[in-house]
């Protein structure tokens, strides 16, 4: 059967190459194993069907011990039985036995409930991967794509000939869009085009990254930049609240506890009798403002910096785009 199969392939191979010949053969490969555990409905369903395996395990198990319980007590009585006691007993152990084997067949044999659950639950995504295989196969111009995980053995095959997370992306894609209202399909299908140019060009994916570790760090800056400010305001806040308390303390007649610790300490003592004058409590509420003047000024020219990079983006997809289009037309000229 496998020489026959591959005779086939090969016989295949030598009937493209003479279609071909202005291009080379286009080979691709996918791991279903991988796909189904990475499909958010499979690997739910899955497993729901492995807990309901495990009860099957237990139910058997509890038989087999009713089993053993009905061997051991007949080894113990079999000296007060007659023989046709022990017969009956023994062809008892023997029904319980078959039952036990037919009941483990139904559940774990090959035509067994788990494996037929299985099935079912396998069909529709390989239906799916079949779908998402051909699309990918006629956009792309593949002339081979085979399951790694299937009998077919691969001794080697380089990771870049992988499609598996194409077919994966394609698939989580079509589930996520029927959950999706019609303004929010247009903005999964803008981000759907942009992912599709980053993953296949390389160098535009590897720029990508490197705008993506920017960012961060840009953030990140920003993030602790704008801690630092809200620690300086809070203080700020704190001594503008103190002032107050001590001026209202004063002029009630009453003493504050910070003024009560001054007296109580010799060293303090010689402190002004005022805390501070109006003057610079105004001059720190210029210098407030000026700080969040200035936290204004940093987040629009972030905002205007993120605008510039998202329509330098959308044109350098744009030209992407239009390349691939014009090269798919040339392709297609050469092929008639």
């Amino acid at each position: 059967m496998r020489k026959h199969f591959l005779f086939l392939f090969l016989a295949s191979i030598a009937i493209s190459s003479v279609h071909s010949q202005t291009r080379g053969n286009r080979v691709g490969f996918i791991d279903m194993e991988y796909i189904l555990q990475n499909v958010n409905s499979y690997t739910e369903t899955n497993a729901l069907l492995e807990e309901k395996a495990e009860k099957w395990k237990q139910e058997i198990e509890s038989k087999k011990l009713e089993i053993n319980k009905v061997k051991e007590a007949l080894t113990a009585e079999k000296p007060l039985l007659t023989k046709s006691l022990i017969e009956e007993r023994e062809t008892e152990i023997t029904f319980l036995e078959n039952e036990l084997l037919d009941l483990q067949q139904k559940r774990f044999g090959p035509n067994g409930l788990l494996m037929s659950q299985k099935s079912l639950l396998v069909k529709p995504i390989q239906d799916q991967v079949f779908t998402a295989v051909q699309d990918i196969a006629e956009a792309k111009k593949y002339d081979f794509i085979f399951d790694k995980s299937s009998d077919l053995t691969l001794l080697f095959a380089d990771k870049r000939f992988d499609i598996s997370d194409q077919v994966l992306r394609i698939i989580n894609r079509t589930e996520k869009r029927e959950q999706l209202s019609k303004k929010e399909l247009a903005a999964e299908q803008e981000k759907e085009e942009k992912e599709d140019a980053i993953a296949d060009n390389p160098n535009l994916a590897e720029r990508q990254k490197v705008l993506d570790e920017r960012k961060a760090a840009r953030e990140k800056i920003l993030a602790d930049r704008k801690l630092a400010q809200e620690q300086k305001k809070k203080e700020y806040e704190e001594r503008r609240q103190k002032i107050l308390d001590d001026r209202a303390a004063k002029k009630n007649g009453t003493v504050s506890e910070t003024t009560k610790t001054n007296s109580a300490n010799p060293a303090i003592t010689n402190e002004p009798k005022t805390v501070q004058e109006d003057a610079p409590t105004e001059a720190e509420i210029a210098k407030q403002k000026a700080i969040e003047a200035k936290e204004k000024a940093v987040e629009d020219r972030k905002k205007i910096i993120e605008d510039r990079k998202k329509a330098l983006e959308e044109r350098r997809l744009q030209i992407i785009r239009q390349r691939d289009s014009i090269k798919a037309a040339r392709e297609e000229k050469l092929k008639q």
